[in-house]
């Protein structure tokens, strides 16, 4: 990584981050933003008939954080997410039939129907689960991180937020306790230019949110969120640091959402312009990885619509499995209320 003229910051990776690219690895990552992008896709469209109840806020354009991150991460690490959340949970290991069952309110899903597509977690999995709470997700990461320094067990905890989230109080002091005790955690800020509706250049002075780091003493890293290989080198050098005991690091990955904050018809209002929207969707992330496989000769575009048709198949059958599954009792409405 080299460093900016702001201070503290970097822009990452390393050169020569995808010189040594597996065929395994670009097959693993492309399924994995696949099945984000068309669980998305799919969920949009099931809220937009009427067919799925509630409403969405969508993952797609993002694909290439969650995957990269959560390709270096095993079952043991633990993360947390946002309202935002599906790509988060997929990347995960998260299974399409229990998350469809569950933002269908179903009993077979994650959280027996009762969480909805805020709340998806799975523990078993690692996942903290998702916070309908702006940065609320934050501190939760950084308990998670400190139990891991007590137990000495070597895993690494991650919170993903976005650019508005790092304007909330509970950002600075899980950030700054993090920093004091050297927690193995990573925060990953998926910057995609707006908090809801509101540009960041009219809610922060930064262009960089990286540079923020500089004020608890820890690395800051600015990395394209189009770019999956650049952002999984990103996540190494952060998850090798925090296992050497030397503390967190801020991830600003500079991604985009191709939909409106919710939902995935156009813009509600007009605050953004559709040149923009199209100029990111240039520089899909899928589309990119793809190039890449196929130019160095990884895999072929054959695979690659294997994985698109696999993928398709496997969500059509989980929507099927979750419009059969049965409906909440509400003669159990406070089961798992409490725990003792």
């Amino acid at each position: 990584m080299t460093e900016t003229a702001a201070p503290g910051v970097q822009y990452g990776p390393r050169e020569g981050y995808a010189d040594h690219v597996s065929r395994e690895l670009v097959l693993e990552l492309h399924r994995t933003m696949v099945r984000i992008r068309l669980f998305e896709e799919h969920s949009g469209k099931l809220v937009e008939s009427g067919d799925m109840p509630g409403f969405l806020h969508l993952y797609v354009g993002e694909e290439a954080v969650a995957t990269g991150v959560m390709s270096v991460f095993t079952d043991a690490d633990q993360m947390t997410s946002t309202h935002r959340g599906h790509g988060h949970a997929i990347a995960k290991g998260a299974q399409f039939r229990p998350m469809f069952a569950e933002l269908y309110g179903k009993t077979t899903g994650y959280c027996k129907g009762r969480g909805g597509s805020m709340h998806i977690g799975d523990t078993t999995k690692g996942m903290l689960g998702a916070n309908a709470i702006v940065g609320g997700g934050i501190p939760i990461a950084v308990g998670a991180a400190f139990a891991s320094q007590y137990r000495g067990d070597g895993t690494v905890a991650a919170s993903f937020f976005g650019d508005g989230a790092t304007n909330i109080g509970a950002f600075h002091e899980a950030v700054n306790m993090a920093a004091v005790w050297d927690l193995p955690v990573l925060f990953v800020c998926e910057n995609n230019g707006y908090a809801e509706f509101t540009a960041q250049g009219n809610h922060m002075k930064l262009d960089d949110i990286a540079e923020r780091a500089a004020s608890y003493g820890i690395p800051g890293v600015v990395v394209d969120g189009m770019d999956v290989l650049a952002v999984r080198a990103v996540a190494v050098e952060a998850v090798e640091r925090a296992k050497r005991g030397e503390g967190p690091t801020l991830i600003e990955a500079k991604t985009y959402r191709y939909f409106d904050h919710q939902g995935i018809k156009g813009m509600r209002i007009p605050y953004r312009d559709p040149a923009e929207v199209e100029a990111w969707r240039e520089r899909d992330a899928i589309k990119l990885l793809e190039a890449v496989g196929v130019a160095r000769g990884l895999v072929t575009e054959a695979e690659l619509a294997a994985n698109w048709a696999d993928t398709e198949a496997e969500i059509l059958d989980a929507i099927q499995f979750a419009r059969n599954s049965p409906d909440p009792d509400p003669a159990d409405i406070l089961d798992d209320v409490y725990t003792v």
